[in-house]
């Protein structure tokens, strides 16, 4: 028997069937699996280049809706082209090969199963996100997107983007929150930094304002709480901004409420300290920005004792020195219109420039302190006054020839100013009489004795003055 041999020949590359819906599938894995299929591997290595170029794009650079849409039609295209370049116009066979098919699913299911379960993922990431902005909560949203994955960027670059920018707002809100808190103190310039902030995240990244008004909103509640000046300079603040129209407009809402009581707290807190003037700006500004509040009253009793502590300070201030020389008071007298009316009976005064006779008047006359006097007294130099009698007195040079003596009052000139008002009540001179013609007459002498002078003084003892001074200070 005889055997017949013959040589059948493999099928070419491009005569093996093809299985388009195979290559279709392998293509959607978007790692050009269908052109291996084909056996085109020079067209999968450039197609996958493409796909790494765009992706990347999409990824890194773009980030948008309208590269992640180029992607998706790169996905297609690819698809599309597989199936067509296996449908018979390379090769006339189409009966399917149910192996290829099994490969494209096993490339192809992974990657897109992957896809899908993380823009799943991804999108769950946005919604939690999204109800965090719309809520206000910023800690909720950061914790969210602590959630996000180099994948994640990969499949969703757009919804990265708008989490990034969400991120973005938070970290830039809790900086001005940060200096919102710090202004609690006082501190203007971190107040205008925090309102910097939150207008700089309203305007440049819209879609926020829940998160800013939270933001506000826990500031404004911890306002009314901080020390009353901090709290007044606060409220000026609020109270001159210029509204924009945003959210942050609430804030002048809290002014009026809150600013009466801060100013009156705050001027106590001045007058304690013993820093009037700043007091009674403080009592003053209630009353002109306020007029019609509660605490009117409050505020014009003090502005009234601040006004009262300043006067005594400035009249204070006029009176230093000894009471040897006049003080700055006697050349610029200022009012103390807390002091006692000069009126009928003991009149205290602070008495300065003459302290030889005014050291003898009675500690019951004088005061030491303008809290407690009626009347400041400016004594000049002692004079000779109404000459009261003369008498004769041997000349030991020439005693056959007396001396005269003509004995004087001691005439003091004074001013003498009400406290109460500062004006000038008198400016006249004090006579003060005492005893003259002593059987022996002391005086000194300088080099030659030439007898006694013509004029002296009378001898005042204390009555004396008492007698001189009493119809002054005690009328």
């Amino acid at each position: 028997m005889g055997y017949w041999h013959r040589s059948i020949p493999q099928p070419s590359l491009a005569a093996r069937a093809r299985d388009p819906l195979a290559v279709a599938i392998g293509n959607a894995s978007l790692l050009g699996a269908g052109y291996l299929l084909l056996g085109r591997r020079p067209l999968a290595a450039v197609t996958g280049l493409v796909t790494v170029a765009l992706v990347t794009f999409h990824t890194a650079v773009a980030r948008s809706v309208w590269s992640e849409t180029v992607v998706l039609l790169w996905w297609a295209a690819l698809v599309g082209h597989g199936y067509l370049l296996a449908d018979g116009r390379v090769c006339g066979q189409r009966s399917p090969v149910r192996g290829q098919r099994l490969v494209a699913l096993g490339v192809a299911v992974p990657v897109l199963l992957a896809v899908g379960l993380l823009r799943l993922d991804a999108a769950g990431i946005e919604g939690a996100v999204t109800d965090a902005r719309r809520s206000g909560d910023c800690a909720r949203a950061l914790t969210a997107l602590d959630r996000v994955r180099p994948e994640h960027r990969v499949v969703d670059a757009a919804l990265t983007v708008r989490g990034e920018r969400t991120g973005d707002a938070c970290r830039r809100l809790q900086l001005g929150g940060a200096n919102l808190t710090a202004a609690l103190t006082g501190n203007t310039l971190a107040l205008q930094a925090g309102f910097d902030v939150l207008a700089g995240v309203l305007a440049e990244l819209p879609g926020h304002e829940q998160m800013v008004d939270a933001v506000l909103g826990g500031f404004l509640e911890r306002l009314p709480k901080a020390e009353p000046c901090a709290l007044a300079a606060l409220t000026d603040w609020l109270r001159q901004r210029p509204p924009d129209g945003s959210v942050l407009d609430r804030s002048a809402d809290v002014v009026a409420p809150t600013a009466p009581a801060a100013l009156t707290g705050c001027g106590d807190e001045l007058m304690a300290a013993a820093d009037w003037t700043q007091a009674r700006g403080r009592y003053q500004q209630l009353l002109d920005q306020y007029p019609g509040d509660a605490l009117t009253a409050t505020a014009s009793a003090g502005v009234e004792r601040a006004t009262v502590a300043i006067e005594l300070a400035t009249v204070r201030s006029l009176l230093q020195g000894p009471t040897s020389t006049q003080p700055e008071y006697c050349s610029s007298p200022a009012r103390y219109r807390a002091a006692a009316p000069y009126r009928k009976g003991s009149n205290r005064a602070m008495i300065f420039g003459n302290d030889e006779y005014a050291n003898r008047l009675p500690a019951s006359w004088r005061a030491t302190d303008a809290a407690q006097a009626v009347l400041v007294v400016c004594a000049g130099e002692e004079s000779h006054g109404a000459a009261v009698r003369t008498c004769p007195y041997e000349n030991k040079r020439f005693p056959e020839f007396p001396t005269y003596v003509t004995f004087h009052k001691v005439a003091i000139p004074v001013q003498v100013y009400e406290l109460r008002t500062g004006k000038l009540v008198a400016d006249t001179k004090v006579q003060i009489g005492g005893a003259s013609c002593p059987r022996v007459l002391h005086y000194t002498t300088y080099y030659t004795d030439f007898g006694p002078p013509a004029d002296v003084y009378v001898a005042a003892s204390d009555a004396d003055v008492r007698a001189g001074f009493r119809a002054l200070l005690n009328r």
